[in-house]
């Protein structure tokens, strides 16, 4: 299998997803950048024919185009991870890391782009995005609250998931837009837990410790 090309953008959260797995799968890929502040290059006709829509990132294997991060996580977890650590085989593990890929994809899309907004000067109501993630991110502490007093560190039980690298980045990076993480200690007891990953890396905006 050739090394596979990842279309990246350094700042943005859903790249930093796949380059996190790819850390801790220890897989090479070759990075090109893709200028999407300000030169927009992801909207050009190149990527577009790759990613329609110009979202990133794009991952490329041969003659395999993939776009979308949730996409992209459960193919490198099953190309990349042997033992299937990343996105287990049991059937109940697998569907509780497919429901929060789901909500990663849909309800944490908020943050996203409060964090554009705040960031970025993209368009959009900041303080209804804020309110939204907000949300969110409550429904994730409960959730990490209940798995902690069942004595579980992680999204969908006793280990990491593609689950718990899709839901890292949203809330490790939701200062940039006004979010208090202190009003959520079950997720800064996990964002600890991921940050211990062998092969954890960071990227910018999120701190070196929470």
């Amino acid at each position: 299998m050739s090394t596979p090309t990842l279309y990246n953008y350094d700042l943005d959260e859903n790249c930093y997803k796949v380059r996190l797995l790819m850390s801790c799968l220890g897989t090479e890929a070759k990075q090109v950048a893709v200028d999407v502040v300000p030169g927009r290059e992801h909207l050009s006709p190149a990527i577009r024919a790759m990613s329609p829509s110009g979202s990133l990132p794009i991952l490329k294997q041969d003659d395999q185009v993939l776009h979308e991060a949730e996409a992209i996580l459960s193919w490198l977890a099953r190309t990349c991870d042997p033992e299937h650590r990343f996105l287990p085989d049991d059937p109940d593990t697998f569907g509780k890391v497919m429901m929060w890929l789901t909500f990663s994809a849909r309800e944490l899309e908020a943050a996203v782009h409060a964090r554009a907004t705040a960031m970025m000067d993209a368009p959009g109501d900041i303080d209804a995005l804020r309110t939204a993630a907000r949300e969110a991110l409550r429904i994730m502490d409960d959730h990490m609250t209940r798995q902690h007093f069942d004595g579980l560190e992680f999204f969908a039980g006793a280990t990491a998931t593609i689950a718990d690298i899709a839901l890292f980045p949203s809330f490790a990076l939701s200062r940039d837009f006004n979010i208090d993480h202190d009003a959520f200690p079950a997720l800064r007891r996990w964002a600890r837990a991921v940050r211990q990953l062998d092969g954890f890396i960071t990227m910018p905006g999120i701190p070196e410790c929470h």
